[in-house]
């Protein structure tokens, strides 16, 4: 009932959104040229499906995505445990993270392409910097708030370091680190979209350049809408990842 219910809210709101575009289409009398109409962004939604265009750039961009973010997330919740656990030295790399971190990935393009020239290594490299801050700050406040009852627990057990972390830091702290981990979700495929709109021959972002330049606003926002549908699934998927993790550690949120 809960998943009609919803799906029946999705539908409506998809419905309520075309046509407010057709109204403003309308009223406004845009032609295709500023403002294409919903018929005319279907027809070019049809036309990528059935070419297999978007097939093409969507599995290079998921690649992408998939090399820079998970192995962000990786290495952002091995140092956030690390650190974690050593306050004197975050101490050191808190004032520069906090400097790095506010600057947008898409500012070291220049540089970027440079160290790694043209093609995948750019793209992921960017999105490797969208997701490592999230996933790294989250991880390092979890693991310093974390109940030091566990660590006392351990403690009087005997635990070695590996199972101490394995066991008892990153089950006890991963419902935080899921948080870093959906943050780090849309800011790694806006920044992707970005990085190939920069200098990528490939990729949902290079196809709306594309199209830009081809004066196709009916592809553009085909394209739009393509970006935002994944995102969303993106999102919906590392859900299910943190669920079976949740499942795997017996861990049990309230409802």
């Amino acid at each position: 009932m809960k998943s009609f219910r919803t799906l029946t809210n999705v539908l409506v709101s998809m419905v309520l959104l075309i046509v407010i575009w057709q109204a403003i289409v309308l009223i406004g009398g845009y032609n295709d040229s500023l403002l294409p109409a919903p018929l005319s962004v279907g027809k070019a939604v049809l036309k990528l499906l059935l070419d297999g265009t978007l097939w093409t750039h969507l599995q290079v961009s998921l690649l992408r995505f998939a090399a820079g973010y998970f192995s962000a997330s990786i290495t952002a919740i091995v140092l956030g445990l690390l650190l974690g656990r050593l306050p004197v030295l975050w101490g050191f790399v808190d004032p520069i993270v906090q400097v790095i971190r506010p600057v947008s990935p898409i500012a070291w393009s220049p540089f970027i392409v440079l160290w790694f020239g043209i093609g995948n290594a750019p793209a992921i490299v960017i999105i490797f910097l969208a997701a490592f801050f999230p996933v790294l700050l989250s991880t390092v406040t979890a693991v310093r708030k974390m109940d030091v009852t566990y660590l006392k627990v351990a403690q009087n057990l005997e635990i070695g370091r590996y199972h101490l972390f394995s066991k008892i830091i990153l089950p006890a702290i991963f419902p935080f680190i899921a948080n870093g981990l959906h943050i780090a979700v849309g800011t790694s495929w806006i920044f992707l979209v970005s990085g190939e709109m920069v200098g990528a021959q490939s990729g949902l972002g290079f196809m709306i350049v594309d199209a830009r330049n081809q004066l196709r606003l009916d592809f553009v926002l085909a394209g739009i809408i393509f970006i935002g549908l994944c995102g969303l699934l993106l999102d919906r998927i590392i859900r299910l990842l943190e669920r079976w993790m949740d499942k795997q550690w017996g861990i049990i949120r309230e409802s």
